[in-house]
């Protein structure tokens, strides 16, 4: 049970960053920001959970089972991930790439304590057995408590796959694309850093700034952290309304007004991008026929043109309604990993990404979100991020894009360099 109280914020954007910086205390951190990005489908601004009680961490053998069984006996709040190997549980696939970071592959948290904010509202939950803390807590949080700051050492970063390597890797998924294996499939890439010390609170907050996406996370699991600036939702779940946005196309944004205008439109009527987009809508709608009610799939919005600070989207919504006897594991159970992130059709496109892939993949094209007592969710896709081990000193972010019979390698290779370019900016 947990003890609910609202309070009124005079300044929601410096409550905010109050917020992050008094939840570097605790162990297991969940923050989540839109930044104020207008969105259709949303509950809050902003979401803090910290402090575990309960905890499930697991590798891929049976992890949608476990999380089942978790949610079903905790009936509160939990918040955590789901890796991109979880598709090695789904299917008969498997992850033997090499791993840096070393992060579980499900972790999920009970928190003591929540702050869910809507304007200048905060709602506070915590758990009755630390309620009597509410009180010094807002007021620690206003007043702003001082956290042990980790100062920055030079390191360099690194690139895993060479150009000449990912040119030839591309050519040869096109060869796969040509022979009819797949149709696309989303190629990444690693940037690393080894004895890397960074303060992951500061370069969240750099990140952020730079980027201000819908799906902003800052988490922490002790010395795991993921700090995220992702513009996609995975999928999301309102009472027996189910919503996934696959991204699927990015161009350039420019300082100059027209330059940026024509970016949006040749975007938006861009064949190799809208067939692209189009796949996946398709795969997504597949992925939801799982479980949705017969004749309840609908493709809302079809290839729709979004701006954020770094580059312009294309995004599509697709919608659908599920018996309320589902259990919302098995919604995403049959939904992961996300189409945007694998490719058409789906299996084939996972077992051929492993073989031309040199990392595992992880928490990257994973998902980071929250179930709510009532069995809603929300999820993002974690894409534009930066995990980091602190204890191995091992700093990792990766970046990939979609190929179709259409792409050009060196083109996809560019196109990689521009998603990693808010990256490389916050860490040199």
């Amino acid at each position: 049970m947990r003890t609910k109280i609202t309070r009124t914020i005079a300044n929601p954007l410096l409550f905010k960053q109050q917020l992050l910086q008094w939840a570097q205390q605790f162990q297991e951190v969940v923050f989540l920001d839109s930044n104020d990005y207008h969105q259709k489908y949303a509950s809050y601004d902003c979401v803090l959970a910290v402090d575990a009680f309960t905890s499930v961490k697991t590798d891929y053998h049976n992890a949608f089972e476990d999380l089942k069984q978790y949610q079903q006996q905790t009936k509160d709040w939990l918040f955590g991930y789901l890796s991109y190997d979880l598709k090695n549980d789904t299917e008969v696939l498997q992850s033997n790439n090499f791993d840096g970071l070393g992060f579980p592959d499900l972790f999920f948290f009970q928190p003591k304590k929540i702050m869910l904010v809507k304007g200048n509202q905060v709602e506070v939950q915590y758990l009755r057995l630390c309620d009597d803390e509410i009180e010094s807590d807002f007021l620690a949080i206003q007043n702003n408590l001082p956290f042990k700051t980790i100062y920055h050492s030079p390191f360099q970063i690194q690139q895993r796959i060479s150009k000449y390597n990912y040119i030839a890797k591309v050519t040869t998924m096109l060869e796969h694309i040509h022979h009819g294996d797949i149709y696309e499939a989303n190629f990444c890439m690693e940037f690393y850093a080894e004895k890397a010390i960074i303060n992951p609170l500061e370069i969240y907050q750099k990140l952020n700034s730079i980027s201000k996406p819908p799906f902003a996370t800052f988490f922490k699991n002790q010395h795991q952290y993921l700090l995220c600036a992702s513009p996609e939702r995975y999928i999301r779940k309102e009472g027996d309304r189910i919503i996934s946005q696959p991204i699927k196309g990015t161009a350039k944004r420019f300082k100059d007004a027209v330059l940026d205008e024509n970016s949006k439109t040749e975007l938006a009527t861009n064949p190799k991008e809208r067939s692209e987009n189009i796949m996946i809508v398709d795969l997504v709608r597949n992925d939801l026929s799982h479980t949705a009610n017969k004749g309840s799939v609908i493709v809302e919005e079809l290839c729709g043109i979004y701006s954020f600070e770094q580059v312009h989207q294309m995004i599509s919504t697709v919608v659908s309604t599920a018996d309320p006897s589902t259990s919302p594991i098995e919604i995403l159970k049959t939904t992961f990993p996300m189409g945007s992130m694998t490719g058409a059709p789906k299996i084939s496109a996972m077992k051929i990404i492993e073989e031309l892939e040199e990392t595992k993949r992880g928490l990257y094209s994973g998902a980071v979100g929250y179930f709510t007592p009532d069995n809603d969710f929300d999820f993002n896709v974690v894409i534009r991020s930066i995990l980091y081990n602190a204890k191995e000193q091992y700093l990792s972010f990766s970046v990939g894009s979609a190929i179709t019979s259409q792409s050009v390698p060196e083109l996809e290779y560019e196109e990689c360099l521009l998603k990693a370019k808010a990256m490389f900016e916050v860490l040199s």
